[in-house]
């Protein structure tokens, strides 16, 4: 059942069972059929989240399943110490978490990821153990929190430092839904959207435009997208799925007027629902006056790849997109696929696709607020930061403690 199905109304009374007053802060619906959504806590406007769909509807549950997702994983204190009160209480993230003390040669304690983690992780084996310590705790003396995740490809329990989950994977793979199998297929499809698309920017592929008469079976998201051409803004819509490999797909926006671009992806298992979220995410909470902020295509494919614009791709979709997307001669054929069936079915699915890469994929189930959430990570896959960030750039370096 898709998330919009479950009335709002539910998801806002357990919201505000928790303590929580969210209040509508904006809307917007530039096109037809695109709708979005910003909504925020009255008393904290920090905790926000931002919503999406075809209808106003849909859009207001996106934005509260998005609400339900950070609450369950702690995303919106991500960036904070959380003070000497929880980081001595009886957890700090979650009950079941595991502290692991420091060695007095402060390496990785055992006991700690798995040979395949570390190995991808510390290839020359640097890491320290003082260098895992959590941004939220701050508490050396207590040591590295690890949070279990089951490792899908034999059940086994995996303790991954939260220092490691926050540094490397940020929001990158988590989701909420009706069911266990609906929120994993869409943390799943978040993974592979995100890395398509990085192969795709930095690669500078070319890819094949959708058909008019495939387009033509999904006449609400060809509303949206003539009336936002007859604004004068031309849309190409590709297959992104590298071949059929891959349930993606890429939406481009030209802006005549400055000469620049703006590439959104989308991924779902059913072709139809990944094109309506690429649609729906160019406009995520954009009026057609906001199109005038992205940048020209570039020749400079060096550019394009460096991971710096692959960051800024993944913050708000602004960075560098190389000519080469655009060539006539595409990289891959176009493939009418689809990947779609019971949400069961749609996960064993994309599991198959991550076994096929021989990708290790973990995942930590949240129920404690009521409604599934999960967060799922996929070494290799859902990275959005470089593992070397974590002697680089490490939330904890500037840290009390440190």
């Amino acid at each position: 059942m898709p998330l919009w199905k479950i009335p709002s109304a539910r998801f806002q009374q357990k919201l505000s069972d928790l303590g929580f007053q969210i209040e509508e802060a904006s809307w917007l619906n530039p096109v037809p059929n695109v709708w979005s959504v910003h909504i925020r806590d009255k008393e904290c406007a920090l905790c926000f989240t931002n919503g999406k769909g075809a209808t106003k509807k849909a859009a207001l549950a996106s934005a509260l399943g998005e609400y339900f997702e950070r609450l369950s994983t702690n995303y919106f204190f991500a960036d904070f110490w959380l003070g000497e009160t929880i980081a001595n209480g009886p957890f700090v993230h979650y009950p079941n978490e595991k502290w692991f003390p420091l060695t007095e040669n402060d390496d990785v304690p055992e006991g700690l990821l798995d040979d395949r983690l570390r190995a991808f992780y510390d290839p020359e084996n640097e890491l320290t153990g003082s260098m895992l310590i959590d941004l939220q705790s701050g508490n050396e003396d207590r040591g590295i929190c690890g949070l279990p995740f089951t490792r899908q490809s034999d059940n086994q329990t995996v303790y991954i430092p939260m220092n490691i989950i926050g540094n490397l994977y940020v929001s990158n793979g988590m989701s909420a839904g009706n069911t266990r199998n609906e929120a994993r297929v869409q943390g799943l499809s978040e993974v592979f959207e995100r890395y398509v698309k990085n192969r795709i920017i930095a690669e500078s592929i070319s890819l094949p435009e959708i058909p008019a008469d495939v387009l033509a079976r999904y006449p609400a998201v060809v509303e949206a997208i003539e009336t936002l051409e007859a604004e004068g803004f031309p849309i190409f819509a590709y297959d992104g799925s590298l071949g059929g490999q891959y349930p993606v797909i890429c939406v481009v926006l030209f802006n005549p007027a400055n000469g620049t671009c703006f590439a959104s992806f989308g991924a779902h298992p059913d072709f139809g629902v990944a094109l309506e979220r690429t649609v729906t995410e160019l406009l995520q909470g954009r009026g057609l006056k906001d199109l005038d902020v992205f940048t020209p295509p570039t020749f400079d494919d060096e550019e394009v790849a460096e991971h710096t614009n692959l960051e800024t791709h993944f913050i708000d979709s602004s960075g560098l997109i190389s000519w080469d997307l655009f060539k006539q001669d595409a990289d891959y054929p176009f493939v009418d696929w689809n990947f779609s069936g019971t949400t069961e079915e749609e996960f064993a699915t994309l599991m198959a696709i991550f076994n096929k890469e021989d990708k290790e994929v973990y995942i930590a189930d949240y129920e404690h607020l009521g409604v599934y959430a999960c967060r799922i990570i996929v070494p290799g896959m859902s990275d959005i930061y470089p593992a070397e960030d974590l002697w680089l750039a490490n939330n904890s370096m500037g840290s009390h403690f440190t």
